[in-house]
């Protein structure tokens, strides 16, 4: 297959819409059921480009949940934990492949932005990942293989019209690449840089205590804002992006929507959130976007009287403004990226509510001694890795 038509464009009054190779040579995605859409792809191609490089850098099961052409999470196979689990909606006695491990985790990470997202894995398919993306609400999916079972599996969403792609692993584009804004073409040679560990040696700080799950961590911010629309911030812990701030015109707000959704991800592990009594019939978008707002500032939307016997059982105590703030002191170690550098401190004083320790950006701001200063009064360790990530 040379191209392929599409519905139509980014909307559906951009018609006609198709995508082609322009050497003519055969596309390196295979539709295996459904019918893909111009953004579908985009998130198809964008999200495989971050999994890939994620394995290759950690030697681990990648995945990714896009939306708009931004990762909405971002993970590698590390096993979850039991608070995980409750939090992913996982039973405990689900068997999880690392590609399987992965998925939850890039799943899990923000799940409010994961609603209908396009799914994007390193490696095959397997039943175990199979199984937990046919529960979700979700666009399709991108992988290099798929099972047979899996494969049959993920054919029954969405009334079968589930949209799933497979891709030639041994796919390399063209050194330059070219798109077109109201007529103009644009060429660049494409972001080939290797992101390794070897961005982490020039650490600024004074404390350069830097351990192995933390380096690891900082790889996964860093690779994840390569494909993440620019201005963006990623907070990661454990091996998955917890926090993504995307496509912001200011850094700050970057950071501070990044550690918000962060500070979510936090608070989702708390007693008070893991005891809801939810009703049986509640499905999980709805616990989940119940969750959302029990846990933020508009908490009686579902405990005012009317509302809560819709979802739970017995209406649940208010979650305080004092109770988070003590939960979220015990966020610590978190990782911390950003595309670009950091021009104020005030990015630091922000990131370190959130738990961060450790901190990777380019360096290069006339106000580098600022964010230094910030960065050692908080004890943290922070690198300059002097690569700019922007992504358009």
């Amino acid at each position: 297959m040379t191209e392929l038509e599409l519905k139509y464009g980014c909307n559906p009054n951009q018609k006609p819409s198709r995508v082609y190779m322009e050497d003519g040579s055969e596309l390196p995605v295979e539709v295996m059921n459904g019918r893909p859409g111009y953004i579908n792809l985009l998130d198809a191609l964008n999200g495989y480009q971050l999994v890939r490089e994620l394995n290759e850098a950690t030697g681990v099961a990648a995945a990714t949940s896009f939306k708009h052409v931004s990762p909405a999470g971002a993970a590698i196979g590390i096993p979850l934990s039991d608070i995980e689990k409750k939090i992913y909606w996982i039973d405990d006695n689900e068997s999880l492949s690392p590609q399987a491990c992965a998925y939850a985790k890039a799943r899990g990470a923000d799940r409010m932005s994961s609603f209908g997202d396009f799914i994007s894995l390193s490696g095959k398919c397997d039943v175990d990942t199979a199984r937990l993306i046919k529960r979700e609400v979700s666009d399709g999916i991108i992988a290099p293989d798929y099972d047979d079972e899996a494969l049959e599996i993920l054919k029954e969403k969405k009334k079968g019209a589930y949209c799933i792609l497979k891709i030639d692993p041994s796919y390399r584009p063209a050194p330059i690449e070219r798109k077109q804004v109201y007529g103009v073409t644009f060429e660049q040679g494409r972001n080939e840089f290797k992101t390794d560990r070897a961005l982490l040696g020039n650490i600024v700080t004074k404390n350069k205590e830097l351990p192995d799950s933390a380096a690891n961590d900082l790889m996964i911010a860093l690779i994840t804002l390569k494909y993440t629309q620019s201005n963006s911030v990623c907070y990661v812990k454990n091996g998955q992006a917890i926090g993504v701030g995307a496509g912001q015109q200011s850094r700050i707000h970057c950071t501070r929507l990044a550690g918000q959704k962060a500070d979510n991800w936090y608070l989702r592990q708390s007693p008070k959130v893991l005891s809801l009594p939810f009703r049986d019939d509640i499905r999980m978008p709805d616990r989940d976007n119940s969750v959302d707002l029990y846990i933020g500032e508009d908490y009686m939307d579902v405990l005012s009287d009317g509302r809560w016997e819709k979802i739970f059982t017995e209406k649940p105590e208010v979650f305080t403004a004092e109770e988070k703030r003590e939960w979220l002191s015990g966020n610590r170690d978190v990782a911390l990226g950003s595309d670009a550098f950091f021009p104020f401190g005030d990015n630091i004083d922000r990131a370190a509510k959130s738990g961060v320790k450790y901190v990777a950006e380019p360096g290069g701001s006339v106000r580098d001694d600022n964010v230094i200063e910030a960065a050692d009064s908080y004890g943290m360790v922070m690198a300059f890795t002097g690569m700019r990530l922007f992504h358009h």
